[in-house]
């Protein structure tokens, strides 16, 4: 583990800053409140896709396993259900297992916030007026935010990857249209291979004309803890993008605590399958939805990548003072 002294990204640094204090100041302008939060728990949100940290509480004989919160989700919905009311958290969050990269840390600063009686298209109308607000104060020129360029996941993989919506949604006529277009799908999951070409195909692309890109309705395997659309098939759940970087995801909120239930049991039994850490379930938010969680939706944003397009570097490490890192 290396540690270094980067003085050079003051002026980078200061920009961060600005994007934070820009970010407090709209939120409190339009009533959401501040909340602060532990940033480790004794149980988790089970996420098949993300490994986390764990430590362990000692004193005396008593010992307890907890881990670092790789997002402030799981508290943040108790206090929507008990009526806390629009809120947000902008602090850190711990992801394990990242591979090194420009875009990653394994501890970041998210900002999470939610709306009461609010959908994902809401949220994004929020998110719209939020980018603008920061950029009067961050002041880069090269950013335009009167709009969205807005896509939908299937007419994304067919402009982009040739892949039309039958086949998208169709995991037999997936898997072959993924191999001749020359990935490996043996021994890998639809999941898997979606994930592969999103991210080779789809997500350069994205943020690229001259607005941010509002990308939506993620198939149903890709739900987490998001609301269903109509169809069946997708999600209410968008994730928005400036010059390919993802910069934040969105979804409805699931209330339905039996759904909610059975997706926590899917997801934990995806981690045991590929050897992640195994934690507790938090039951808490199960708990949460029983009492009744009003319609609401929310997002989490990764702050230095935000700043970083602001800032209009390539690496989230120009951001920082100090950097760590393996």
């Amino acid at each position: 583990m290396n540690i270094k002294s980067d003085i050079e990204n003051l002026e980078n640094y200061k920009k961060y800053l600005l994007v934070e204090e820009a970010i407090h100041e709209f939120l409190k302008n339009n009533e959401y409140l501040k909340i602060d939060l532990p940033v480790m728990s004794p149980a988790l949100i089970p996420e098949s896709y993300l490994e986390v940290f764990e430590t362990k509480f000692k004193y005396l004989g008593h010992m307890e396993n907890l881990y670092l919160t790789p997002s402030p989700e799981l508290f943040l919905k108790r206090l929507l259900a008990y009526g806390v009311g629009d809120c947000y958290y902008l602090g850190k969050s711990f992801r394990n297992s990242d591979p090194p990269s420009p875009l990653h840390s394994f501890e970041f600063t998210m900002l999470e916030f939610y709306k009461m009686n609010a959908d994902y298209m809401d949220i994004a109308e929020v998110t719209l007026k939020m980018l603008r607000h920061i950029n009067s104060r961050v002041g880069n020129k090269k950013l335009n935010f009167n709009r969205w360029e807005k896509i939908t996941i299937a007419q994304a993989f067919e402009k982009y990857s040739g892949i039309k919506e039958k086949q998208l949604f169709d995991h037999k006529l997936f898997m072959e249209k993924a191999k001749d277009k020359g990935y490996k799908t043996e021994g890998f999951s639809f999941e898997d291979i979606w994930s592969q070409i999103y991210a080779q195909e789809i997500e350069p692309n994205l943020g690229k004309n001259g607005y941010p890109t509002l990308i939506y309705d993620y198939p149903k395997e890709f739900a987490s803890l998001a609301k269903l659309n109509g169809d069946g098939r997708t999600t209410q759940r968008f994730e928005f993008y400036i010059n390919g970087v993802e910069l934040g995801d969105c979804y409805t909120e699931l209330t339905d605590w039996k759904e909610q239930l059975t997706r926590f049991k899917e997801e934990n039994s995806k981690r045991i399958k590929t050897s992640k850490t195994v934690h507790p379930i938090d039951k808490g938010i199960i708990e949460a939805l029983k009492y009744g969680l009003g319609r609401c939706s929310g997002i989490a944003i990764g702050v230095e990548r935000l700043a970083m397009i602001f800032a209009n570097t390539t690496t989230i490490a120009k951001l920082k003072l100090i950097n760590v890192s393996s």
